[in-house]
C-alpha cells in the first residue's frame, strides 16, 4: 500500500499543460452529483465516490484500461487521493491525484470555474 507522502500527484498547471498539449489522458471527477452540478472542469468525467463505494471496479468506465493516463479530482484533494490510491492498487500505474483538486484550478488556473 502507497504511504501518503508517495502518492503521486500532479499540480493543476500540469494539468493544464497536458490540456494545452492535448496529451491523452482521462479527468475523473470523484464528488458528488450536486457538487458537479455547481463547478466542473471542462472535459472531466463524474463518478462519485459514492457510487464506487457500492460498485467498485463495476462502476470504472469500460474504456479505462490500467494503461491510461488518469488524473483523479474532487473538490481540494482528499477524496481523489483515496480513489487514486485505490487505483494504484489496482494497477493503474499511471493514476495521479490533482493536487488542490477543483478549489486550486479555479483559484489558479480558470476562475470562471465557480468556488464553492
Amino acid at each position: 500500500m502507497l504511504k501518503q507522502t508517495e502518492l503521486p500527484q500532479i499540480s493543476v498547471e500540469e494539468l493544464k499543460r497536458l490540456r494545452d498539449d492535448e496529451t491523452p489522458h482521462v479527468l475523473l471527477d470523484v464528488r458528488e452529483e450536486h457538487e458537479w452540478l455547481r463547478a466542473r472542469i471542462e472535459g472531466a468525467r463524474l463518478l462519485p465516490l459514492s457510487r464506487l463505494a457500492h460498485e467498485l471496479t463495476a462502476a470504472l468506465p469500460a474504456d479505462l484500461t490500467p494503461d491510461s493516463h488518469v488524473i483523479v479530482q474532487c473538490h481540494h484533494g482528499v477524496r481523489s487521493a483515496q480513489v487514486t490510491t485505490w487505483l494504484r492498487q489496482l494497477g493503474f500505474n499511471k493514476a495521479f491525484n490533482l493536487a488542490g483538486g477543483i478549489d486550486d484550478w479555479s483559484l489558479r488556473i480558470d476562475p470562471r470555474v465557480p468556488r464553492y
